[in-house]
């Protein structure tokens, strides 16, 4: 494999809006992020992603972009912006942004222009047809829930599409003017200095134009609005077209948000010719949520989870890397996720981070993640913001669960669970605001925060700062960037433990999710391991090893 800048690079995701607030209006912004950037860089961290900062309305938290050239000024002024690329830069860090372009607001002013005129030049930047018998052009439901068609204001029987909220209107990529226009703007951030983009949502800008009626999936007579994805050829085109005419120019780091993706694309995708230098390994997100109804609020099945990343990890060997991840701004926090009870406790926290940051791949750390934040559960559907949740939990109540019932789930599943403030102290709103935060701060934030754990070297962030050095450390670097991630023990059901081998080196990853000690002879294995690179626990190193709940041990 030909190795680029970003394959040894740690990166770190901020939401923007929660992570530090400078001037006290409750939101976090541009110069909080700046104030912080210090704390990042001994964290180990290269590479920072910013969830979006763009012009928005924010009916979904700024994934619904109103001008892609401007910043919103509930983050700052685009002179901020530039000072932030300037002192990452002083830093040796690089900055990505998101890239939203299968959809944008409906207060963007192609929409406003084309809600004007559907059938004029601005009609054609999205996707407007006529309905059917009176009824939507077809029968999808959106990610949101609801008919992916609303009506055009003013007109009896036209339709526009949205695969998201109705104010979040798609692009029409099929007209090449379209295109050209979002390849200027993303030229335009790469020249500013943008180092590359998270690319939101992408398998969703190739669609079956022909909008085809499919066998409803549920009693709402609708079906997952995926099933015209899926059903769509021709989406390599259009990326190809984009890397040559923004990425590959600008040698930028782009990780792809890509769901459905046919195994026959994975080169395409991520092989060292492919579209994005990454894409994020979904495994746990498919398992959890893809693969079972939003009210079940048991945990992740461990085995399963285990299994399925080491065969994401075999299929990509010989492709390229994928950006390993454990929680997002998407998703609920990773501890509440992965972690059985039993073992969500620091050390539990410590072996999670060994288990997925060790693997091949790009580790991406959510902030608070460093730390040990859990999901924060809120009192009432009302204190929730994230207009999924609202709603899943009227379609469970709707289908005869109580509101109690409908409330666990969100405080099992929702998006808000990682979009509450960060805990940088034990202060008044931890440290985020010295006004009123635009989000409850979890009431645990005395005892999980930044300022605590600095000053303790037990604590679960200074185990990731040596995580992150061992991953950076010279005479390993090889090995986990590399090297091959072969699984052992896998008869141990509780058990995550592979080797990372690089030609005749190799390093033994061990985390025991039981309740229970494990037992482990290190006889059976072709390496003697005579070296202990860190654990999260004391440990004696012996052939016959026996690793306490919740123990993880990196051996040399």
């Amino acid at each position: 494999m030909k190795k680029q800048w970003w394959h040894d690079k740690v990166a770190y995701q901020i939401y923007p809006k929660s992570f530090c607030d400078s001037n006290s209006d409750g939101i976090g912004d541009i110069n909080g992020i700046i104030s912080k950037l210090d704390y990042l860089k001994s964290l180990g961290v290269d590479i920072v992603w910013i969830s979006p900062m763009y012009k928005s309305p924010f009916v979904d938290q700024g994934y619904d972009i109103s001008d892609y050239y401007a910043i919103d000024e509930k983050f700052g002024t685009m002179e901020d912006f530039e000072n932030l690329l300037a002192e990452a830069k002083k830093r040796d860090m690089y900055i990505l942004m998101d890239l939203v372009v299968n959809h944008c607001s409906d207060e963007h002013e192609w929409f406003k222009k084309a809600m004007a005129d559907p059938h004029g030049k601005y009609g054609d930047y999205f996707y407007i047809r006529e309905g059917k018998d009176g009824k939507e052009p077809s029968n999808y439901r959106g990610y949101f829930g609801g008919n992916t068609w609303d009506k055009v204001p003013g007109e009896d029987n036209l339709y526009y599409f949205h695969a998201f909220h109705k104010r979040q209107p798609d692009l029409n990529w099929e007209n090449p003017e379209v295109r050209e226009e979002i390849y200027k703007m993303m030229n335009w951030w790469l020249d500013k200095g943008l180092r590359g983009f998270r690319i939101d949502a992408i398998i969703n800008i190739k669609k079956n134009t022909l909008f085809p009626t499919y066998e409803p999936d549920g009693e709402d007579g609708l079906v997952r609005v995926t099933r015209n994805v899926e059903d769509a050829d021709g989406i390599n085109d259009f990326l190809r077209e984009m890397k040559e005419k923004t990425f590959a120019p600008h040698n930028a780091f782009t990780v792809g948000e890509v769901f459905n993706l046919k195994k026959e694309d994975m080169v395409a995708f991520v092989g060292e010719d492919g579209h994005f230098s990454t894409m994020f390994d979904f495994t746990g997100e498919i398992l959890d949520t893809g693969h079972r109804d939003w009210t079940d609020t048991s945990r992740i099945d461990f085995t399963e989870w285990r299994d399925l990343t080491f065969k994401s990890q075999a299929e990509m060997q010989d492709i390229g890397f994928l950006a390993n991840i454990v929680e997002n701004h998407d998703e609920p926090r990773g501890a509440s996720r992965y972690l059985p009870e039993y073992a969500c406790n620091d050390d539990g926290k410590k072996m999670l981070a060994t288990a997925y940051i060790m693997l091949r791949g790009i580790p991406f750390i959510y902030q608070g993640q460093e730390i040990g934040m859990v999901n924060c559960p809120r009192e009432d559907i009302s204190c929730y913001d994230d207009i999924a949740s609202h709603d899943r939990y009227n379609k469970a109540i709707g289908r005869g669960f109580t509101p109690a019932q409908a409330l666990e789930a969100c405080h099992r599943h929702s998006r808000d669970n990682a979009r509450t403030p960060v805990h940088w102290d034990d202060s008044d709103n931890a440290g985020f605001t010295d006004g009123t935060p635009w989000a409850p701060v979890d009431k645990d934030y005395k005892e999980i925060n930044v300022a605590k754990q600095e000053k303790d070297e037990n604590s679960v962030l200074s185990y990731y700062k040596k995580l992150i050095a061992l991953r950076k450390s010279p005479n390993y670097s090889e090995r986990i960037v590399y090297g091959e991630t072969i699984p052992v023990f896998t008869e141990e059901k509780m058990l995550f433990g592979y080797e990372r081998k690089c030609e005749t080196d190799t390093i033994l990853v061990l985390c025991n999710f039981a309740d229970k000690d494990i037992t482990l002879d290190l006889t059976k294995l072709q390496k003697k391991y005579t070296k202990v690179l860190l654990s999260n626990k004391p440990v004696e190193l012996c052939d016959k090893l026996v690793l306490t709940p919740a123990e993880a041990l990196i051996l040399d």
